[in-house]
């Protein structure tokens, strides 16, 4: 690679970037000092990992032990580096020599995914034991249980998603505590909540002001994670499958996902495209970070494996560029549960027998709660809902059970078995209280 980019692209970092103003993640506790192992910050693209590792960075300054001549940070993404090899990493470190007169002591490289045989460039330079490792990644191969047996404990990870609703509530300077919910306050946090249901927690979305904008940027992201993170990265020749297969989602989150109904669909729109085409590009698309797939729940994994899974966006403001919120906003709802059990690392399943209940949470191996969710229980669903929690509730041997609705709060009892109901947007927050204390 030519040595007078890098040298452009170290001296600018030195030289000439400043952090920008941050919005600090909450609940995500980072010592970069103190680190042993490599950090991978890992989650979609737009989710703030680049300004979580410049918190990091500043942490480092404000510490006043260090200086950005004790650190190091490249941007992978940068056009500059399109021919960056793995024998040019020695060469970026002696550039940074060059410039500052020693090595550095932190290395953040940022979508590190894109520097070819990233995972033994990572291991040989954590071999030496000079250099303080955080890397960031919008692939889910990046996770600690998908990275290649060279990092087993050399590695942890980080799952950086869009905001949380406590984070979009720091954001907008609204407070929360339990004692608020008895006062005024209270209708301040719902109508957030709305907003956060509709537009999602991407932070520059969140930082937005209209709709249209809105709209326009999460459009831009779709086409980036079309373009780059897709059709570039995995060499896609069937784009029209592609491109079908994602719009599709958009209609049809919160749902099972058939890869045998798909491949009919292209078939009867006079479009090929086979049912191993449809799983890979599905997979793609769960690497990228676009969805998040649930399996049906089941003991055996070979079950798991045979049935379809259901689908999830992984922001709902994505759910904006189908149908309209008002058209979709108990599956918009029921995807926002979905993606805070994600952002907390549990292991989920949905259930489905003679009737069926959205999630099944799994710790171990057994499951340890059920839950449903609608936009608000009417007698018209009423019996529906409760009875496919209550199916969940007997089959698994679970004592009680939660049903998530947009505003209702209650206690029931079905079958013999407790139903809490509960608002979504308090059960985001008391999760996060609980895990604090």
């Amino acid at each position: 690679m030519n040595r007078d980019s890098l040298l452009a692209i170290v001296a600018e970092w030195l030289e000439e970037t400043t952090i920008p103003p941050l919005v600090a993640r909450l609940g995500l506790q980072v010592d970069p000092d103190r680190l042993k192992r490599i950090l991978a910050i890992v989650g979609p693209r737009r989710a703030g990992k680049t300004y979580f590792m410049y918190q990091l960075i500043q942490s480092l300054l404000d510490a006043g032990q260090w200086t950005k001549q004790d650190i190091l940070f490249v941007d992978f993404e940068d056009y500059r580096l399109s021919g960056f090899s793995t024998e040019d990493v020695e060469e970026l470190l002696a550039v940074f020599q060059q410039l500052t007169g020693r090595y550095p002591h932190f290395l953040f490289l940022d979508e590190v995914q894109h520097l070819p045989d990233w995972g033994q460039v990572l291991r040989t330079l954590h071999n030496r034991r000079r250099f303080k490792i955080i890397v960031s990644g919008s692939n889910s191969r990046l996770l600690g249980q998908e990275v290649a047996t060279e990092l087993r404990g050399r590695y942890e990870d980080v799952r950086m998603l869009p905001f949380s609703f406590e984070e979009y509530l720091h954001y907008r300077e609204i407070s929360y505590r339990p004692a608020l919910l008895h006062t005024p306050a209270r209708g301040k946090i719902i109508a957030a909540f709305e907003e956060y249901l509709k537009h999602g927690g991407f932070p520059e979305v969140v930082m937005l002001t209209t709709s249209s904008e809105r709209r326009r940027l999460l459009q831009s992201y779709f086409r980036t994670i079309f373009y780059r993170d897709i059709l570039d990265r995995y060499h896609i020749k069937a784009r029209y499958v592609l491109d079908a297969l994602m719009r599709e989602i958009l209609e049809a989150f919160s749902e099972t996902f058939s890869i045998s109904r798909f491949e009919k669909h292209l078939k009867n729109s006079g479009l090929p495209g086979s049912k191993r085409t449809v799983a890979n590009y599905l997979h793609y698309l769960q690497e990228a970070f676009f969805i998040i797939a649930n399996e049906k729940f089941a003991y055996s994994p070979r079950r798991r494996i045979m049935n379809p899974k259901k689908v999830f966006l992984v922001d709902t403001g994505l759910a904006a560029l189908g149908r309209p919120f008002s058209e979709n906003r108990g599956k918009v709802l029921e995807n926002l549960v979905a993606i805070e059990l994600y952002r907390r690392g549990q292991e989920i399943y949905y259930f489905k027998d003679q009737n069926e209940c959205d999630f099944i949470v799994k710790v171990g191996p057994q499951p340890t709660g059920a839950i449903q969710v609608c936009w608000e229980l009417t007698p018209r669903n009423e019996k529906r809902e409760c009875a496919g929690l209550a199916e969940a509730l007997q089959t698994l041997d679970l004592e009680t059970g939660t049903i998530l609705t947009f505003a209702q709060a209650e206690e029931r009892e079905v079958g013999g078995r407790k139903i809490r109901v509960q608002p979504v947007w308090r059960w985001l927050l008391d999760t996060h209280s609980a895990s604090k204390e």
